[in-house]
């Protein structure tokens, strides 16, 4: 019997994008800087000597299934300028010259809707690739022709939005994939799952690891006071990305 479902991991290292499609997982979306919401992951210059350089370039040797890319050119919101514009476009480019299976973006105007033009603009660019929105407005986003939405119900996680959610799926009527994602957990899938109606959902499943390092100076740190400790490392979890998985699979 073939699985109705489909997990989705956000990985921001080769180390997690190998963990979670060993734990199971039917897709990734490759991003950089997690602890920002996931920013453009490193990718070659044009030119042929660097072109093997970047992680979506060598996470591709490693795994099989497919790859969503994140194209967002810095943290904080989603009202870009000209010139932040031009680097999704070319980011848009590079990424489908290096193999990218679909990509993941956003764009909103000052007043915080969909900016329709800018979107349909960038859709074009992706083209033939299939693009997911990491916001919600769901009619303009069926309207312009994305594939997907990933969403946490305009909450802090998926369990708080799941109403929402619950609403969106409803009024999707399949025309558009509602992806949860946000806080999701072993302990909350389920839940959400069955109070959703959703068929996808979006998960990091990553555990906390030690650095190797053994020299450490703790009076210097790389980046501000909030950045991710530089001694400790996350990465997707095998056992996590298979236990999910599983509930996935009883749940659905």
């Amino acid at each position: 019997m073939a699985e109705c479902f489909l997990m989705e991991v956000c990985v921001d290292s080769v180390e997690s994008a190998v963990n979670a499609e060993r734990g199971g997982a039917g897709r990734l979306e490759l991003c950089s800087s997690l602890l920002e919401g996931g920013l453009t992951p490193s990718l070659a210059c044009s030119d042929a000597a660097s072109a093997k350089r970047g992680v979506l370039h060598v996470v591709k040797q490693y795994v099989k299934i497919p790859i969503y890319v994140m194209i967002r050119p810095r943290g904080g919101d989603f009202l870009y300028s000209d010139l932040e514009v031009d680097v999704m476009r070319k980011d848009i480019e590079l990424m489908k010259s290096q193999g990218a299976d679909g990509l993941v973006l956003g764009a909103l105007t000052e007043d915080g809707r969909v900016d329709a033009e800018l979107c349909m603009e960038l859709l074009a660019a992706a083209r033939p690739l299939p693009v997911t929105f990491h916001r919600v407005a769901l009619e303009a986003l069926i309207s312009l022709g994305f594939e997907r939405v990933l969403t946490s119900g305009c909450d802090s996680s998926a369990l708080e939005g799941l109403p929402l959610i619950k609403r969106l799926v409803d009024q999707a009527k399949g025309r558009i994939i509602i992806m949860p994602g946000g806080g999701i957990t072993e302990r909350n899938l389920q839940r959400i799952l069955e109070g959703s109606g959703a068929q996808e959902f979006h998960c990091s499943a990553r555990s906390s690891r030690e650095s190797a390092m053994k020299f450490r100076n703790t009076c210097v740190s790389m980046g501000a006071s909030f950045s991710a400790p530089e001694y400790g490392l996350k990465v997707a979890d095998v056992s996590k990305v298979r236990t999910l998985n599983a509930i996935a699979k009883n749940t659905l």
